[in-house]
């Protein structure tokens, strides 16, 4: 068995320095899919039939992707359904574990 430390065990670390970059859906979304492709939240927002708002806020990290924005983006970029929503409870479950900062070792699972 390998004694070398897996590169995921560094983004569960209670020290901050340690922890591994952790982008949101809408970090993901703007540089793999709009900037390659040279496309504004507002282009892209027209081309979906969503609110340039509401996107704008997805790539500034200030609003989750949901399942209608997932589906939308999904088919324009050709993506399977669940595609955005993934990265997006990607993100969620490495905030929520890093907030909860070691409390869940505290938790005994309960036996069958």
């Amino acid at each position: 068995m390998s004694r070398s430390q897996i590169i995921t065990d560094e983004i569960w670390s209670s020290d901050p320095a340690d922890w591994l970059s952790n982008p949101h859906a809408g970090d993901m979304l703007k540089l793999e899919f709009m900037d390659p492709l040279g496309m504004t939240a507002a282009q892209l927002a027209d081309s979906i039939g969503a609110l340039p708002a509401a996107l704008s806020d997805v790539v500034e990290g200030r609003r989750r992707i949901d399942g209608e924005l997932d589906l939308r983006l999904g088919r324009y970029f050709g993506m399977s359904p669940g595609f955005f929503l993934g990265l997006q409870s990607d993100h969620e479950l490495v905030d929520a574990k890093r907030t909860l900062n070691g409390q869940l070792e505290r938790i005994m699972p309960r036996a069958a």
